[in-house]
């Protein structure tokens, strides 16, 4: 059999979030990242959205692992829902391992499952395959990208990266390793593509302290900060400002609290004693001396800043004059949810600073410009290159990138989740696929939930359901009793009586038609002819198709 080496993204190409990618050297499979996305608005009811890992288990035998490049809920969100199928080893680095730690332990896994510390000078065999890291820069700590080496060569796969030059935390990216690795020769470099739209160069962190710092010198009420939970650099510099202008500080938000509780245990955040003090106790502090860092700088409606705006948060309120700071972004699709917080918050005589990070000061992205993505490709001069973590637009201005600074156009691929990059000794090819798609997670029940569940949710969503109960007697098939309707979604009942007893006439009439005409029908015949009867007079009456359940019962 000719050696080959297999690519694939099963999520997280064509799309942002829920990243998982498969490296696969002739009989080893190794998994990078397991994330997850939160739905959009069409996914009725849906808690998260993980990767389809049906070509996974068909092929766990040869699985030597899961690498976790970083801790943010796009690269571990999934980590519990897959390990509850496919319990495979674990390699993470410290911080990262702490979080996903806390996610095995509400899930009850965490006593069965085998984790590994890692660190950027860590070496790994698994079978044919050997793998290093260096370290790289971006708005969490310990974030690594991944070399594996192959009897073909080199595979780089960057994890999310940009090059600060003047990191909060001091952990430098390693770009004398980066560059000894391209100097060895790379065959083909997997490189995040998020912000391969913008000219120049990602902004340092360490900027964005110096605004928060001087934001906190001039307030005069009670500071209500919120951002990532997991932007760990950005919740030590709130640290720093506090202590600075001498504020006590009370977190806000499930997220917060665990995300700065594992991260200060782990010495990744440097939390002066006495600092944190419960939200129970606000009131016993000036407004002036309090920091409130909380979760939902992305208008999600139950999150800590949700409830502060709406004034619905039972412990802490926003008072006229108090400064809200919104120290993020909003992810595209979450800008209407961010502007409605806005609006409530300066509804409150707030003042508010929002907006776009050029403006504001309070924001910088994790992610790479293009002239750092740029500085990549030049460090790793990869034979082959596959853009990846973007949507389709992303990925073509990186291969625009890849094109400028050199890279062979015929050797670039921008690939769709589930589509394989097979690399041989003097070609590569990409003329397969594999199973992928979404797996949905609702609750406890991860997959259960498919396009008819979807769809009869949308149906209810939109335009309600109907219930009609008829008691049928099995001796002789009269109706006993009803038909009776119940509306939910669909007409107050109270108000439309004329409309339901016309329903009602027309479900009596139609089961004696069924009667007379079909001596044995059964629940089925009844079912269905309500429900034909029913809809047509709905529609023609009102224009809405509700859901109609007829309920049978024979006594």
């Amino acid at each position: 059999m000719q050696d080959r080496i297999s690519i694939a993204a099963l999520g997280g190409v064509n799309e942002i979030g829920k990243n998982m990618y498969i490296i696969q050297s002739n009989e080893d499979i190794i998994v990078v990242d397991c994330g997850s996305k939160f739905p959009d608005e069409s996914l009725l009811g849906i808690d998260l959205i993980i990767p389809d890992i049906s070509f996974l288990l068909e092929n766990q035998d040869k699985i030597r692992g899961l690498i976790v490049t970083h801790g943010h809920e796009d690269h571990i969100g999934g980590v519990p829902y897959v390990i509850k199928q496919l319990n495979m080893p674990i390699y993470a680095t410290s911080l990262t391992l702490g979080l996903i730690k806390e996610k095995l332990r509400e899930h009850g896994l965490l006593n069965n499952t085998v984790l590994y510390e890692i660190d950027s000078n860590s070496e790994l065999t698994f079978g044919t395959v050997m793998v290093q890291f260096f370290r790289t820069n971006h708005s969490i700590p310990d974030c690594l990208g991944i070399a594996f080496k192959t009897e073909l060569g080199t595979v780089v796969h960057t994890g999310d990266f940009k090059f600060d030059f003047t990191p909060v935390n001091e952990q430098y990216a390693d770009i004398h390793k980066m560059a000894e690795i391209g100097k060895n020769g790379v065959l083909a470099l997997l490189s995040e593509s998020t912000n391969a739209e913008r000219p120049g160069f990602t902004p340092s962190e360490r900027l964005v302290g110096g605004n928060i710092e001087e934001a906190f010198k001039k307030a005069r009420g009670k500071i209500f900060l919120s951002t990532f939970a997991s932007n760990v650099h950005r919740i030590q510099q709130v640290i720093d400002a506090a202590e600075k202008t001498n504020r006590k500080l009370i977190l806000l938000g499930r997220s917060m609290v665990n995300v700065v509780g594992i991260a200060s245990s782990l010495g990744y955040l440097r939390l002066p004693e006495g600092m944190l003090v419960e939200s129970s106790d606000a009131t016993k502090y000036a407004p002036h001396k309090l920091i409130i860092l909380c979760t939902g700088s992305q208008g999600e409606p139950m999150a800590a800043l949700a409830r502060l705006a709406n004034g619905t948060h039972r412990q802490i309120h926003i008072d006229p004059g108090d400064t809200v700071i919104l120290a993020s972004s909003p992810i595209p699709g979450n800008e209407r949810n961010v502007g409605s917080i806005v609006n409530n918050l300066f509804e409150k005589q707030a003042n508010v600073i929002y907006g776009s990070s050029t403006v504001t000061g309070m924001h910088v992205s994790g992610h790479a410009s293009q002239e750092e993505l740029k500085l990549m490709l030049t460090l790793m001069k990869p034979k082959y290159f596959i853009p990846i973590h973007g949507e389709y637009r992303m990925l073509h201005q990186h291969r625009l990138l890849a094109e400028a600074i050199g890279v062979d156009p015929k050797h670039i691929f921008i690939v769709r989740n589930g589509e394989v990059i097979d690399l041989y000794d003097s070609e590569a090819r990409k003329e397969r696929t594999i199973p992928n798609g979404n797996t949905l997670v609702d609750g406890l029940g991860i997959g259960d939930v498919g396009q008819i569940v979807l769809r009869d949710r949308k149906v209810l969503s939109e335009d309600g359901i109907l219930i009609i109960v008829v008691s049928i007697a099995k001796s002789d098939n009269q109706i006993i009793s009803g038909p009776d309707i119940i509306s939910r979604g669909f007409v107050y009942v109270r108000e439309s009586e004329g409309l339901i007893g016309e329903m009602q006439n027309i479900a009596r009439t139609s089961i004696t038609q069924l009667q007379n005409s079909k001596t044995n029908a059964d629940w089925n015949d009844y079912k269905l002819t309500l429900k034909e009867a029913i809809g047509k007079f709905v529609y023609t009456h009102t224009k809405r198709r509700p859901m109609i359940l007829p309920i049978i019962i024979q006594v």
